[in-house]
């Protein structure tokens, strides 16, 4: 069994796990209301991560198609996958200064949609890592039922320079 990382270093900051909301912010440019993940409760450099979205009643995202339960549309939830594989990848010291590029998405399935109330766990793992490209696969889960799932390449680049 291989075991999580409990704690690192982000721009001087010392970063212990679960990552909250703040600590997110210092790997990730997103804001809110684009951050869509709230918590990290696992991260293996270079293997795997878990995170955490809380889907409330207020998100501005939320589809409320008449008679029917508001629900997170897919491409939100995509997104959400992606941005936490983008902090695996970010973490890494010599990543933190790096944007990441989401070139493909490959293979992506929903299963079930997601609902305001529910707490959506979501997998990344590294399948292929080089020094600048590299591909992931994506889980999401609602109370233990596969949700969304898919395979995802991406691009390391410089971040522009500071004004």
């Amino acid at each position: 069994m291989s075991r999580s990382l409990i704690s690192l270093t982000i721009l001087g900051v010392m970063l212990t796990l679960p990552l909250d909301y703040s600590a997110i912010e210092r790997i990730l440019p997103h804001r809110y209301p684009f951050l869509l993940v709230d918590r990290v409760t696992e991260l293996e450099t270079d293997k795997r991560i878990v995170g955490i979205k809380n889907v409330t009643h207020s998100e501005w995202y939320l589809s409320r198609m008449s008679g029917e339960k508001p629900s997170m549309p897919p491409t939100i939830l995509t997104e959400a996958v992606a941005q936490v594989g983008a902090i695996l990848i970010l973490s890494k010291p010599e990543n933190l200064e790096k944007l990441i590029f989401f070139t493909g998405i490959e293979r992506v399935r929903f299963h079930q949609p997601v609902h305001p109330g529910d707490v959506v766990v979501i997998e990344a793992v590294v399948r292929r890592l080089r020094s600048r490209m590299g591909v992931l696969s994506g889980r999401a889960r609602v109370n233990g039922k596969l949700v969304c799932h898919g395979t995802m390449t991406f691009a390391l680049g410089d971040r522009p320079a500071s004004e």
